[in-house]
């Protein structure tokens, strides 16, 4: 049976013996034909002809939505009904077609109804009227090079227009056979495909459609993929800024450390730490915070990390260098919101004290030999940095001892939450787990691991924020 006339008012009047054309009913509610979702068909054409008289002609080109208000796009779907199953197992597309040939979509329509092609059409006869059709759902967009006004130095202005309108959409570019370098050009430029509009079928058109589609999303994954790689790679070297090698060439210390970045699957955060050994033999430590997550946040903190280092080695200490890394923060931060806080720890030569900074961060935690392990005590340090323009960082001596292990760490193992309410761990909480540990006998690396993993099950889940924790021990002589 003839596939079925579309009726539009340049359609001429049917010759002796022709069948009429389908007109469309008088406006009136419309109701939603049978097995697809979405469409919608006059109430005069389903009063003639019903659901079974449409499938059994086979399919039909049919109206769907009228375009948005003030643009003269046509929204067209053709629809397969010949064969159910047939219909059920190919998916409906959303075809944007852009020419100014008010008969170029009907041809469109009726070559993807030969092919047994179901596609929802929606017409532009510019890219002005096509930015206002062009949504989400538009699967591909089918674009005439041969559009008026071209740009006579650049053929294939429209395209690269087009291809900044909807970077996300598959297009097809469409032309004459006697411009086959331009279509190849279009190809290179962004568009998926090309067609020669003088050797177009409907089954060529519907594959170059779906072979779009696909070669789109497999661009598109390909894409994201290499913007993956390529972040790991970023966040790898930001890591190395954030996690650095400690200089303790000539210590008797041992250092380890651990560092879990908060929220799930992040590979970094805003806190750091470092430790290196001047050449007086005074090993040097310190762990910091950044407010905030992410790689902004991460690389404000590789800059504060390699500044005091650098401070450091320079024989710099104490308020002195505290005051240089807020000059630094002040100059390297995105707004007057972002502060950091940190704390020094400057161990002589001979292991048995040290000088304790602090700016706006929680005192370390000392243990000894044959006493439960304790916070630093420390009347009161100074703001963090970033805070307070012109201001002081006290420093106090602390004895440590003959042997000892100090801990220090970021808010982030002290802010996770106990499991009860909205308890938190808190430094009291803290102290208690590390001193449990410790008789158990655990030390080093293991110690760290064994505090962060039993930190995290305490809050039910990953922690907040992100934590790190450095511990520095220094055993008795023959031990």
């Amino acid at each position: 049976m003839p596939a079925p006339h579309m009726w539009s008012p340049r359609t001429p009047p049917p010759g002796p013996g022709e069948p009429a054309p389908v007109a469309p009913a008088a406006p009136g509610p419309l109701a939603p034909s049978a097995g697809l979702p979405g469409t919608r068909v006059p109430d005069g054409l389903m009063g003639a002809c019903g659901p079974d008289a449409l499938a059994g002609a086979g399919g039909a080109v049919v109206p769907t939505a009228p375009a948005a208000p003030g643009t003269s796009g046509t929204g067209l779907e053709v629809a397969t009904h010949g064969t159910a199953p047939q219909a059920a197992a190919t998916a409906a597309l959303n075809l944007l077609v852009i020419e100014d040939d008010p008969g170029g979509p009907f041809t469109v329509s009726e070559l993807l109804h030969t092919a047994g092609t179901r596609v929802r059409i929606r017409t532009a006869r510019n890219l002005t009227e096509a930015e206002r059709l062009l949504t989400d759902d538009v699967n591909c967009i089918l674009l005439d090079l041969a559009l008026p006004g071209r740009d006579p130095d650049d053929e294939l202005a429209a395209l690269r227009h087009l291809l900044r309108l909807a970077p996300r959409h598959a297009v097809l570019a469409l032309t004459a056979s006697t411009h086959a370098e331009r279509a190849a050009e279009a190809v290179r430029v962004g568009a998926q495909d090309y067609l020669f509009r003088d050797e177009l079928d409907g089954r060529l058109l519907s594959r170059a459609i779906r072979y779009a589609v696909e070669r789109k999303r497999a661009d598109t994954a390909q894409y994201k993929l290499a913007e993956s790689r390529l972040r790991a790679q970023e966040n790898a070297r930001l890591e190395r800024g954030l996690l650095p090698t400690p200089l303790l060439d000539g210590s008797d210390l041992r250092f380890a450390a651990r560092y879990r970045p908060g929220r799930s699957r992040a590979l970094l955060g805003g806190d750091f730490y470092d430790t290196v050994r001047t050449p007086d033999g005074t090993v040097h430590a310190m762990i910091g915070d950044v407010c905030g997550h992410g790689p902004d946040e991460a690389a404000l903190g590789v800059e504060l990390r390699i500044a005091w280092r650098t401070l450091t080695l320079a024989g710099l200490c104490g308020d002195a260098l505290l005051t240089t890394l807020q000059q630094v923060l002040e100059h390297e931060r995105d707004g007057d919101e972002i502060f950091a806080t940190l704390c020094t720890v400057d161990i002589a030569p001979d292991g048995r004290r040290a000088e304790l900074s602090l700016a706006g961060h929680p005192a370390p935690l000392i243990a000894r030999p044959g006493s439960p392990a304790s916070l630093l005590a420390y009347e009161s340090g100074g703001p963090a940095l970033g805070l307070l323009p012109q201001t002081r960082w006290p420093r106090r001596r602390v004895e440590l001892g003959e042997a000892w292990s100090l801990l220090m760490y970021t808010d982030g193992l002290i802010e996770g939450r106990t499991g009860v309410g909205n308890q938190r761990l808190g430094q009291e909480g803290m102290t208690d787990m590390v001193n449990r540990l410790l008789t158990t006998g655990l030390r080093g690396e293991s110690l760290l691991e064994a505090a962060v993993t039993e930190a995290r099950e305490l809050n039910g889940g990953e922690l907040t924020d992100d934590v790190a924790v450095l511990l520095l021990e220094r055993a008795r002589p023959g031990d």
